[in-house]
């Protein structure tokens, strides 16, 4: 959903003690859209303060280049870790498990709770959701919000890049993500050459055949390649993330299956090939069955790339 955009005044952070003082007023709390774009300017990492940037929840004015940031969101974490915002960030919550250095903590994204990240002392929160008004909460306590919902485009992940690299003094890393990002995927798209355009492609989140449209980021991947997703001729597509049918995605005869359920559901090209029908259909019989992870394949985050690779060396083969 939107997010309304509300100007928010320019505040400093306040001590840690004030915040633990204040937080007990705030009752505990409790997982998309259009990525904002960015006002603010720096000109390299540690660049100047102030700067401006706009997020789902408005503009924020940083006067200072935040030392101690909480992030509330897996794919935030990837993207402040790719621009070399690592040294400031001071907690992730649990779900943030890469890289492999992320200071992982108990929070919850999906559950926030405005004292125990007030705990962390931030000058910045960044997040993906407003689970539960936790942005209210911690504007009560005068902490720093920067909402950056979920990508429905490439331009929007590279959007938010660019929004977190002039937020944390690193604009001119977060270009260079950005650029190499570009580049790799245009290589990528080469490589799998001219006869993909047509292909049809069936994206599978769970063995209960929900699959994902061409309105969604990860439907974009594939437009990238002139293939035709199976699940925008479902009665459901409308709402981005339809449940299919086994009969269904037989009858649609894919070229290619992605399975975005290995980690989660154990999935796997031998275990589709053993569901039945599934002997018949195109993808089964010449070997395009990509088993991605199930992370990379649902954030937005730089790791895209790693994905859109993986299906341009899926259908090359």
């Amino acid at each position: 959903m939107s997010h309304p955009v509300r100007t928010r005044l320019r505040r400093r952070l306040v001590p840690v003690a004030a915040l633990l003082a204040l937080a007990p007023a705030i009752a505990a709390c409790g997982g998309s859209d259009e990525a904002p774009s960015s006002s603010g300017t720096t000109s390299s990492a540690g660049g100047d303060f102030p700067v401006t940037v706009t997020g789902d929840d408005g503009e924020l004015t940083l006067d200072e280049q935040p030392e101690q940031i909480v992030v509330l969101s897996a794919t935030a974490t990837e993207m402040l870790f790719a621009i070399g915002a690592d040294e400031q960030v001071e907690a992730v919550d649990s779900t943030s498990n890469h890289p492999a250095e992320a200071p992982v903590t108990d929070l919850s994204s999906f559950t926030p709770n405005a004292e125990a990240i007030a705990g962390y002392g931030p000058d910045l929160v960044v997040l993906s959701d407003d689970q539960n008004g936790i942005v209210d909460a911690l504007d009560r306590l005068e902490v720093p919000t920067l909402l950056l919902g979920a990508a429905e485009s490439l331009e929007d992940s590279y959007a938010q890049l660019e929004t977190l690299g002039q937020a944390t003094g690193h604009a001119e890393e977060a270009a260079e993500v950005v650029a190499g990002m570009r580049e790799r995927i245009a290589e990528a798209v080469d490589a799998a050459g001219e006869g993909t355009e047509g292909l049809r492609v069936y994206h599978e989140l769970d063995p209960t055949y929900y699959s994902a449209t061409s309105g969604t980021f990860i439907g974009e991947v594939y437009q990238l390649f002139g293939l035709e997703n199976i699940a925008d001729g479902s009665p459901e597509a409308a709402g981005g993330y339809p449940q299919l049918s086994a009969e269904y995605v037989v009858g649609q005869q894919p070229d290619l299956i992605v399975l975005a359920d290995t980690v989660c559901c154990d999935q796997s090209a031998e275990t589709v090939a053993q569901r039945p029908a599934f002997d018949t259909v195109p993808a089964v019989t010449e070997g395009r069955v990509l088993e991605a992870n199930d992370d990379i394949a649902s954030r937005w985050g730089p790791r895209i790339v790693e994905f859109v690779e993986a299906v341009a060396t899926t259908l090359a083969d």
